[in-house]
């Protein structure tokens, strides 16, 4: 199947899950390939045939993003160099979930969420702790006998009670001793964050020297200005005071026809993600691209606060009820 037809199936797929999606970022570099919401859940999807391909730095990439925008960034793949992945298991790359179209499919549309994880070693479920401490005490079972009774170390298995994940194996063994089921789903909508290393959010790029006098004038009106490197747009500008409630998607450059099909881009991921965009530009011949404000650098440079630029932004997509 063709990178492209398998981006064609996903977004239909999250379509009759009831996701919102936008357009496909169809631009290089892309750190990904799709946004989408459904209701509060919120997901940035780079969507690949062999998961191999995703390298560090777009790992990194999303990770931002994925903080900066209050979405999950997640892989979509079919397999890796060496073998299909497998239904019903969350794996990683670079700390970002990836997951089969199946998998994805009893997700978002089944309502089923997967049970196993790959890691280094083996695949592991999460045992619920308290489940299977009940469960031992209500055999009125030692460590020491329910060790025994897996092969296990007595202190492999307080590890268990303690929260400590479990291979398959281990855990298939449980729920046939106890008969119940004693393994919880991998929250793959919050990053995984309980069975993934929990890295802190990779450092923001440099921004590109003919983007720093438009960094600065955003910083200077009260903004965070946050660079990306492979996305459609070239920051994401967070109000220091109001954060998420006041992100913009933010562009610059020359306005030619790679920067309007940018623009578009960024609409229609700011629709999904609920944030304004702005393409900052040398002359501005019209007030927006369906729905991104353009805006001049002299008229950024005049700008005093952050009430100011929202305020513009706002004039500027005015008529979005008219054509762009």
């Amino acid at each position: 199947m063709s990178r492209s037809a398998l981006v064609e199936n996903v977004t239909a797929m999250l379509e009759d899950a009831g996701f919102v999606v936008s357009d496909r970022c169809a631009i290089r570099p892309r750190s990904f390939d799709l946004a989408a919401r459904r209701g509060e859940d919120v997901l940035l999807l780079k969507v690949l045939a062999n998961v191999d391909a995703f390298d560090a730095a777009t790992g990194a990439e999303m990770r931002r993003l994925g903080t900066y925008l209050g979405a999950t960034p997640m892989v979509l793949g079919l397999r890796t160099r060496d073998e299909d992945l497998k239904p019903g298991v969350t794996y990683f790359r670079h700390g970002v979930p990836v997951l089969s179209p199946d998998t994805a499919m009893d997700l978002f549309v089944e309502g089923v969420p997967p049970l196993i994880y790959a890691a280094p070693g083996g695949l592991y479920v999460n045992i619920d702790e308290e489940i299977l401490a009940d469960a031992r005490t209500e055999r009125e079972w030692s460590l020491g006998r329910l060790a025994k009774e897996l092969g296990v170390s007595r202190r492999t298995v307080s590890k268990y009670e303690d929260g400590m994940n479990a291979s398959v194996d281990v855990a298939a063994r449980l729920e046939e001793v106890f008969e119940r089921p004693l393994t919880s789903p991998v929250n793959v909508l919050e990053g995984a964050e309980e069975v993934r290393e929990a890295d802190p959010t990779p450092e923001d790029p440099e921004a590109d020297p003919d983007d720093r006098p438009v960094v600065v004038a955003l910083t200077r009106v009260g903004f965070d200005v946050h660079p990306t490197s492979r996305a459609p747009f070239k920051a994401v500008s967070e109000d220091a005071k109001q954060r998420r409630e006041v992100s913009v998607l933010t562009g610059h450059s020359a306005f030619t026809k790679t920067a309007e099909k940018r623009a578009r881009i960024m609409s229609s991921v700011g629709q999904v993600t609920r944030t304004r965009s702005l393409y900052v530009v040398d002359e501005a011949k019209r007030d927006h691209v369906d729905g991104t404000a353009l805006v001049e650098r002299d008229e950024i440079a005049r700008i005093e606060d952050a009430d100011d630029l929202r305020d513009l932004i706002l004039a500027r997509v005015d008529d979005l009820g008219e054509a762009a």
